[in-house]
């Protein structure tokens, strides 16, 4: 079980990292697979790089490595989740063995002469924890890379209620006149459903629930609210930081895409019908771009070394990049990520007797995505759907 200071940790990245990045394209991210490398760097990091890693990753840099550690075996223990780590560095860089020691390697390659063939084994390690879903590392191996740190992150979940999938075409909103491949499904699970009253208005979440304890929930804002407003404030909704309504409290107008009426019924059990677009959606990020949200900014100084825990040679980080993607279809949700850190590098019935409760929510505009551990609350995945 990860942690709760940890999934706090991590689902407050997640938070800020949407919230500065996520616009009008459709991304997927994980900061569960930034968090682990951040720790293992902050542990044998030094000065003014040592209190920036920690401030991003919201704890003492003193326990960062076991903390990175114990992340990277919960999430591989987790039912659907696979992680793994891997460092590769060059022969002649003499590492502190307290250091490698704790570190939870699946790999300890060796960067050779030949940047070609140390690419070919990264991109393998990268296909062969992803199950070929990133099929290459998000960083180009070059001769003056001295060290290099990656994690996998790979997420599967089926549906506990398949959909069902038929193509069909939008009457209205942004996406108005294209055919979509949509997916569609009913049941009396009412309370899957629910509405949060945030800062930036109204949010619709959906749980769909998966088979292993991993669940998806979908999130719709306002027309003119921002992606990475929708998707901030969903990370929160799941910590209970808003009030919130759900399922026999929803009335008509409660949220975005929501329609709640009361229908005759033979059994007077409320109905839920979820219709929502099978997506699949990529992202590519430099973390350096956003340096200071990962506690990069002093880390990535070339003109000094920033890690005397990890060797006697000044070493400053390089680059560092994720490639991530995600799919949500009829029968289940895979989603995988690379993060890596080089270190320089019948008949007619009678009429109802009854009359139920009928909630209808569609997702057939843009959207937000957080894929979450159920038991610990932990944000594995986030993503924005900009385009059907």
């Amino acid at each position: 079980m990860v942690a709760a200071t940890t999934v706090r940790a991590v689902n407050d990245m997640t938070a800020r990292w949407v919230r500065e990045t996520v616009g009008e394209r459709g991304t997927v991210l994980t900061a569960a697979g930034v968090w682990p490398l951040l720790a293992l760097l902050a542990g044998p990091s030094a000065g003014p790089a040592r209190e920036e890693l920690a401030e991003a990753l919201g704890t003492d840099a003193e326990h960062a490595v076991r903390e990175g550690c114990e992340l990277l075996a919960a999430l591989d223990a987790a039912d659907g989740v696979h992680a793994a780590a891997a460092l590769w560095a060059r022969r002649t860089l003499a590492l502190h063995p307290e250091w490698l020691e704790r570190l939870p390697l699946d790999l300890h390659g060796e960067l050779t002469a030949d940047p070609a063939a140390d690419q070919e084994a990264m991109d393998a390690w990268a296909r062969r924890h992803t199950d070929g879903l990133i099929e290459q590392m998000p960083v180009q191996v070059t001769p003056d890379m001295l060290l290099v740190l990656a994690s996998a992150l790979l997420v599967r979940t089926t549906w506990v209620q398949p959909f069902l999938e038929y193509p069909a075409r939008v009457a209205e909103g942004p996406w108005a006149g294209r055919e979509l491949s949509v997916l569609s499904r009913s049941g009396p699970e009412v309370e899957q459903v629910a509405v949060h009253d945030t800062p930036a208005g109204p949010l619709t979440a959906v749980r769909v629930a998966g088979d292993n304890g991993l669940d998806v929930h979908l999130l719709l804002g306002g027309p003119q609210t921002p992606g990475g407003e929708v998707l901030r404030h969903g990370v929160a909704a799941l910590d209970g930081a808003y009030p919130t309504a759900s399922g026999a409290e929803l009335a008509e107008g409660a949220g975005p895409g929501l329609t709640v009426t009361t229908v005759p019924s033979y059994d007077g059990v409320p109905c839920f019908d979820l219709t929502a677009t099978r997506f699949t959606v990529d992202g590519e990020h430099d973390l350096l771009k956003h340096a200071a949200l990962f506690g990069l900014t002093t880390a990535s100084d070339t003109s000094r070394g920033h890690f005397p825990g990890i060797s006697e040679q000044p070493l400053a980080v390089s680059a560092a990049r994720q490639t991530a993607t995600a799919t949500f279809g009829a029968l289940g949700f895979r989603a995988a990520a690379v993060t890596v850190m080089p270190v320089a590098a019948g008949s007619v019935p009678p009429p109802p007797p009854y009359r139920a409760q009928q909630i209808s929510a569609r997702y057939d505009r843009p959207f937000g995505f957080l894929a979450v551990h159920r038991a610990s609350g932990l944000v594995l995945v986030a993503g924005w759907v900009a385009e059907p």
